[in-house]
């Protein structure tokens, strides 16, 4: 029950949010449900103390830009920038709960590869991805690798096929564009979710 309230009232503060941004966001209101949900998995999957808030929040996160790559096709700095020192602060409760002495160095070594990896792709084809793609690869990057280069790894490749297999099938119904930030935000929640670091 906790975790329905929580999820929902930050969904409500999310909700807000969004509304604000440039031009609103369409249904916003799926925030609340959106948040609540993924509240409750976290919740039934009970990850250790010092590790829960990453799911939490990047599930909050995930719901929110989400939602708003899905009605706007971008990624708002407003949303994605503030991920960064979050992400700092989630791991340096990770790092002190933990007993893995590596997980810090993982998680900056992790940000820079996403992120290194998706400007480039960025330099040689623009069209290939946002700007907010690179600038959210930096956090989702953290918190994966936090966990294991496996789950960075996973998260990666994870996102690359479910985007090329969505293109796949919006092409069969004359669609070019599809919103990569979705598929980045599932794959690196369930790495974050199913695998705590040690």
């Amino acid at each position: 029950m906790l975790a329905v309230a929580g999820g929902a009232a930050t969904g409500a503060a999310g909700t807000m949010l969004l509304v604000r941004l440039r031009g609103g966001v369409t249904r916003a209101w799926c925030a609340v449900p959106g948040v609540a949900a993924v509240w409750v998995v976290v919740a039934l999957v009970a990850p250790p103390w010092w590790w829960v808030g990453v799911p939490l929040a990047l599930g909050w996160l995930g719901v929110l830009l989400t939602i708003t790559d899905l009605a706007q096709r971008r990624l708002p700095d407003v949303l994605t920038v503030p991920a960064y020192p979050v992400g700092a602060a989630l791991l340096t409760v990770a790092a002190s709960g933990s007993d893995d002495g590596g997980l810090a160095l993982r998680g900056v070594l992790g940000a820079a590869l996403w992120a290194g990896g998706y400007a480039a792709v960025r330099l040689v084809a623009p069209a290939a991805l946002g700007g907010g793609d690179v600038k959210l690869a930096g956090p989702l990057g953290a918190l994966t690798a936090a966990v294991s280069w496996s789950g960075l790894l996973l998260a990666v490749l994870a996102a690359t096929v479910i985007t090329a297999l969505l293109a796949a099938v919006a092409a069969l119904f004359g669609h070019r564009d599809v919103a990569h930030g979705p598929a980045m935000l599932g794959a690196a929640w369930l790495v974050v979710l199913l695998s705590a670091p040690t």
